[in-house]
């Protein structure tokens, strides 16, 4: 089925990123693997491609173009190529909204042009030890003192956490004042108390960066305050879809590449003298993953096309990443089955495939809190 939600822009772009993957990522991921992230070498080249902070203004250094399509493009071609290493969709779909949305003038001066240029890594610290989909269970404790908030706590499974130059932290400003007792604060490399604990070793996801942080007395100035006091817990779900379309995006790709990589083997794999693809228990399995990916397909192209014109809904977000995240999980179980033991082995794609998948219903809210948004939305409660 033909896809329709590109122009000849977007596709100029997906051979721009395709050429830049091809040229400055793929020749490194396996030892960005082993090394557990990636350069910083990688990033400015993406600043100077033009792949990072398309939607963000072009006087701040960013492609000036608010469309979600050219962050679709650059995540699809990552996992097509088996790329999860840069950190890009974490800075571009992620954090920039929170900057370009809540950010003064000096903030977005001071921060915009590193950040399009590849100079600023940064992230997003939500997640605590104790608390994962849990947010309002936060316990980061930022206390004002004069014009600043000395922040105290702790962080984990922070994607690009050992590399970050700017945080944006999540912390609580007020403890009596629930959902609105949550502030953003945006910490700084070299901040004293601001320190990055172990790189944490994962299942899948080897060549990204992610690590446990912690603040200790870190004064953060006035100026770094991101938006509102006490209205971080508002800005959070405001933003969350975008992330969650973000990894529905993504388990979509992944479902297409990792058929792709089943349909070549089993064309190409013989067993009793004929090829696998020639069994009909094959063919039947090869059918109803080409029909869950076509029909995941659909449902995240037109949550894609509803977030362009700024209709996406939180519930929808959530339907497309439980449903395609979960869906990808099965598909690629189902195609590791059919390589047989070469499934097993990592030198084969779809074994890296499938460690890597595990996670997607997890991150961003687990699946089971996707679930919950929806039937709060369907029954109330």
């Amino acid at each position: 089925m033909e896809r329709t939600i590109f122009d000849a822009e977007h596709e100029a772009f997906r051979d721009l990123a395709r050429t830049f993957i091809a040229k400055e990522v793929l020749p490194h991921h396996e030892r960005w693997e082993e090394e557990g992230q990636v350069s910083r070498d990688v990033w400015r080249a993406a600043g100077r491609a033009g792949l990072l902070g398309t939607d963000v203004p072009e006087q701040y250094g960013g492609g000036g173009v608010a469309d979600f399509r050219y962050n679709v493009v650059l995540n699809e071609e990552l996992v097509a190529a088996g790329i999860t290493g840069p950190g890009f969709p974490l800075q571009n779909d992620v954090v920039a909204p929170y900057l370009l949305r809540l950010g003064t003038e000096e903030q977005k001066e001071r921060w915009l042009p590193g950040f399009c240029s590849g100079e600023i890594i940064t992230a997003i610290a939500m997640t605590e030890p104790g608390t994962g989909s849990d947010l309002q269970g936060i316990q980061t404790i930022a206390r004002r003192d004069g014009s600043d908030w000395v922040l105290n706590g702790a962080k984990t499974f922070i994607t690009n956490g050992i590399l970050s130059d700017l945080v944006i932290v999540v912390a609580r400003t007020d403890p009596d004042a629930g959902a609105r007792g949550f502030s953003l604060l945006v910490v700084e490399r070299g901040m004293p108390g601001f320190e990055r604990g172990r790189r944490l070793k994962k299942v899948g996801l080897r060549a990204q960066d992610t690590a446990e942080l912690s603040f200790t007395d870190v004064r953060v100035p006035a100026e770094n305050v991101l938006g509102e006091v006490g209205k971080g817990f508002f800005y959070l779900m405001e933003n969350l879809p975008q992330e969650r379309l973000s990894i529905a995006v993504a388990a979509a790709a992944g479902i297409e590449q990792a058929l792709k990589i089943t349909l070549d083997y089993t064309t190409q794999r013989t067993a009793f003298g004929k090829p696998i693809a020639a069994f009909q228990n094959t063919r039947f399995e090869l059918a109803e993953m080409a029909t869950e990916a076509s029909v995941t397909r659909a449902f995240v192209d037109r949550c894609i096309l509803e977030h362009v014109q700024g209709r996406l809904s939180a519930e929808d977000a959530a339907k497309a990443k439980w449903w395609a995240s979960d869906t990808l999980k099965r598909v690629v179980d189902r195609c590791v089955q059919l390589h047989g033991g070469y499934g097993y082995m990592l030198e084969y794609p779809i074994a890296k495939a499938f460690l890597d998948a595990r996670v997607q219903s997890i991150y961003g809210g687990t699946n089971e809190i996707m679930k919950e948004i929806i039937g709060r939305s369907l029954v109330g409660g």
